[in-house]
């Protein structure tokens, strides 16, 4: 039967991993920077997803849909998409005890001359639908001495952009950080090398559901004030994308060409 199922424009998604947690069927996933929808089967088509979509790429369509046909879902939305979709797909199947679509699955991959197989750590992860921001694991640290104080590099306040005022007089002619809330608990030396000489803005792009808002009060900044220039600072986990994506509709609508660097820290602490 014809029946309504979300659709992904894969040139406007950047990764930013907002639309996961609002798809309780775990139909979604990121995967390659991308997300992705992983299994027709779960997807209700009610498009819950789409409101936290900050590019417009998620979009709800019509199609056949009728007598879920896992051989034709393999060979035509996963096998085409790489190795890490196929991946995810079975174990998709696997953590919802499909196992008779899993069985079809694999027959498929066998009949494409494709070799796929789960290791015991990603079939143990327990991250299936899950933003991989929020996956727990240690970071080793080896002991170092940091008794030297560091001063202060921060120049205004507040920093928070929900409490920023765009015709705040520090802005004038600024140099601007625009920073993930996590970058600088990651970053050793943040102060000394991201923040020092510019005017800070600080917020998470994935837990402060206010999209649109920081877009109008970034573009307000940008109209408003004659900006030098402007340094992202954003963590590798894709939901953090949405940092970028941000700045970069506000220099849209602001009409505004400012200079943009980009850097993007590892949770380990390191610039990539």
């Amino acid at each position: 039967m014809l029946r309504k199922i979300i659709q992904i424009d894969d040139e406007k998604c950047n990764g930013c991993g907002l639309c996961i947690p609002d798809c309780p069927e775990g139909a979604l996933q990121i995967i390659d920077n991308k997300a992705r929808l992983v299994s027709d089967l779960f997807c209700d088509g009610l498009g819950a997803c789409i409101g936290h979509c900050p590019r417009g790429a998620i979009s709800v369509i019509e199609r056949e849909a009728e007598a879920y046909n896992e051989e034709i879902v393999m060979r035509e939305k996963i096998i085409p998409k790489g190795e890490n979709t196929i991946k995810a797909h079975l174990k998709h199947l696997k953590d919802h005890n499909e196992s008779e679509y899993l069985k079809t699955a694999l027959k498929v991959l066998e009949e494409a001359g494709i070799s796929i197989e789960l290791d015991e750590e990603e079939e143990s992860c327990g991250c299936a639908g899950m933003c991989p921001g929020t996956i727990a694991q240690e970071i080793s640290k080896d002991d170092e001495d940091i008794s030297a104080s560091v001063p202060s590099q921060l120049r205004q306040w507040p920093v928070e952009m929900h409490l920023l005022n765009p015709a705040a007089q520090y802005f004038k002619n600024a140099d601007l950080l625009v920073a993930a809330d996590c970058t600088a608990f990651s970053y050793g030396d943040f102060h000394k090398d991201f923040i020092k000489g510019r005017v800070v803005i600080i917020f998470c792009p994935k837990l402060d559901h206010a999209y649109d808002e920081y877009v109008a009060k970034m573009s307000a900044i940008f109209e408003r004030n004659d900006i030098k220039s402007v340094t992202i600072a954003r963590m590798e986990v894709p939901c953090c994308g949405g940092t970028t994506a941000i700045v970069q509709e506000a220099l849209k609508q602001s009409g505004k060409n400012i200079p943009l660097d980009i850097k993007v820290i590892s949770i380990e602490g390191e610039i990539q």
